[in-house]
């Protein structure tokens, strides 16, 4: 099954005098990566602030584990299968009651990712080109209320061109910024090379421009690389 309850490991720690001083915050995280998903895992599990509570690998099993666990905070990818990030804060703001405050953790450059998270009610946003420690004070920021973002220009958010990209867009502008071909971009997402031509062609009427130069010339630009 592809949540897995982290429960039974907890349940050792709070015997073990280590987590009497102040209640663990408790923790799920979801990505598409077992390798991610691993390393969260070890990282949160190393910390006695923290209790997984639970991993799963993607969005529709994030929505499962929030029927069946309680949790503080949410760590999930942007670039999941069958619920995408974006997705998943949607149908969070849909919800009734109190809900997990969510981090976005992604690769994904894109540079608007964090103006869209931060406006569909996500508290906190890290890449995972972050150190183990920056997402480490991310979370606990985050589970005491705070809210954790790059800064980032807010007078622009309405105009900004990058606000309309879909989650495959972004991340297809990401793999034309790092020199990838259409056919290596087709492989590395496993979608058609019709298929991706189409969201290039999206891609480039949404930003203006007329090819692959300049929509990574424009990627580079908002990115603050140029």
């Amino acid at each position: 099954m592809n949540i897995s309850n982290a429960s039974n490991r907890f349940q050792s720690k709070a015997y073990d005098g280590r987590n009497l001083d102040k209640r663990a915050v408790e923790v799920v995280v979801a990505d598409k990566s077992p390798l991610i998903l691993s390393g969260l895992a070890t990282l949160l599990d190393n910390d006695d602030r923290f209790n997984l509570v639970a991993t799963a690998a993607d969005g529709e099993r994030f929505m499962e584990a929030l029927e069946r666990f309680t949790f503080d905070v949410a760590i999930i990818g942007w670039n999941m299968p069958y619920l995408n990030g974006q997705a998943v804060l949607q149908n969070l703001q849909k919800r009734e009651g109190l809900q997990p405050r969510v981090i976005i953790f992604t690769g994904n450059g894109a540079p608007d990712i964090p103006r869209q998270v931060m406006r569909l009610g996500g508290a906190g946003f890290c890449s995972k080109m972050d150190q183990s420690a920056q997402v480490i004070d991310t979370v606990l920021a985050v589970s005491e209320g705070r809210m954790v973002f790059p800064f980032m220009d807010l007078s622009r958010s309405n105009a900004d061109p990058f606000s309309s990209l879909t989650a495959r867009e972004q991340e297809l502008l990401a793999s034309l910024s790092r020199g990838r071909t259409n056919q290596q971009i087709a492989g590395d997402l496993t979608i058609s090379l019709n298929t991706v031509k189409f969201h290039l062609k999206n891609l480039y009427g949404k930003l203006d421009v007329k090819n692959r130069a300049q929509a990574v010339a424009c990627y580079l630009n908002a990115s603050g690389n140029m």
